[in-house]
């Protein structure tokens, strides 16, 4: 006989449906109600953003502090390895003064590499450890991974559309940046062609930049979610594929989430690259 306690339990756990609802819900300011509502601020997205940044610096900090001239350490070695990797690409794309942006795209990687692995959290922890302390009710909801929210690619994507701008006024003045924006690229006889054609690969840039970022640690995310969704049969196929599925994807992940954080590195160079340069 089933007893009152395990019906009630039953009767109140979510579905399919709820838990990946609930679990892709934002600790926001306010509940959204509209599609576009600018003054909504995602807290769960910027805390994460901010102490994944602070991280960053933190381990480059670390490794310029331990650096030695003789031979490194494996964290000094893997450290120089990314920096290397990311200052080559650069003098390759950027031809100009790269004094910043090699440093840039370094700090991009880092930053967006940190964010991304995140993803690798169980997605039920951090539910549980707010079920533990009481504090549930503070935090109905949390979602730990900045880049599945659009906010947080947007905003990252929108940085560098800025970086964009200061460095085409920088390197070209600001008359050479308005008069290439209204005569590139077919010639300034097609003046209104030519500004809503560069208006357009702006924003083309920008929104397809943090779109693609997004779509894909979204995506990772939601499979996360239903592989969770899997260990919670109550079979042995449910635990078995669980575990299973879980251990390949989370190894594959580790690929998608580097890949990400590299891509992402390299339009940004390549968009400030072009920046430096005229039609």
């Amino acid at each position: 006989m089933t007893s009152p306690t395990l019906e009630a339990g039953a009767a109140h756990a979510p579905t399919a449906s709820e838990y990946i609802k609930h679990h892709l819900g934002h600790f926001s300011t306010k509940h959204q109600e509209s599609v576009v509502d600018f003054s909504i601020i995602n807290m769960d997205t910027m805390f994460w953003s901010i102490a994944m940044g602070i991280l960053g610096c933190l381990i480059m900090w670390m490794a310029a502090r331990k650096a030695t001239s003789g031979v490194p350490t494996r964290f000094q070695a893997a450290v120089e390895m990314v920096f290397e990797m990311v200052d080559n690409q650069a003098k390759g794309i950027v031809h100009g003064d790269r004094s910043f942006i090699a440093p840039l795209a370094l700090t991009v990687f880092v930053w967006v590499a940190l964010m991304n692995s995140l993803d690798f959290l169980p997605v039920d922890m951090f539910s549980a450890m707010f079920k533990l302390f009481g504090i549930e009710h503070i935090f109905p909801y949390h979602r730990v991974v900045p880049t599945a929210d659009l906010n947080g690619s947007l905003g990252i994507a929108l940085g560098v559309f800025a970086l964009m701008i200061y460095y085409s006024i920088k390197i070209k003045g600001f008359g050479g940046w308005i008069h290439e924006l209204f005569s590139a690229p077919f010639g300034i006889a097609m003046a209104p062609f030519n500004l809503l054609l560069n208006i357009i690969e702006y924003a083309a840039k920008t929104v397809s930049l943090g779109m693609r970022l997004f779509g894909n640690m979204f995506a990772g995310e939601l499979l996360f979610l239903l592989i969770a969704l899997l260990g919670a049969m109550a079979t042995t196929f449910g635990f078995v594929g669980h575990v299973i599925a879980g251990s390949v994807w989370a190894i594959f992940h580790i690929l998608i989430v580097f890949l990400q954080a590299f891509i992402f590195m390299m339009l940004t160079l390549v968009y400030l690259g072009q920046a430096h340069e005229g039609h």
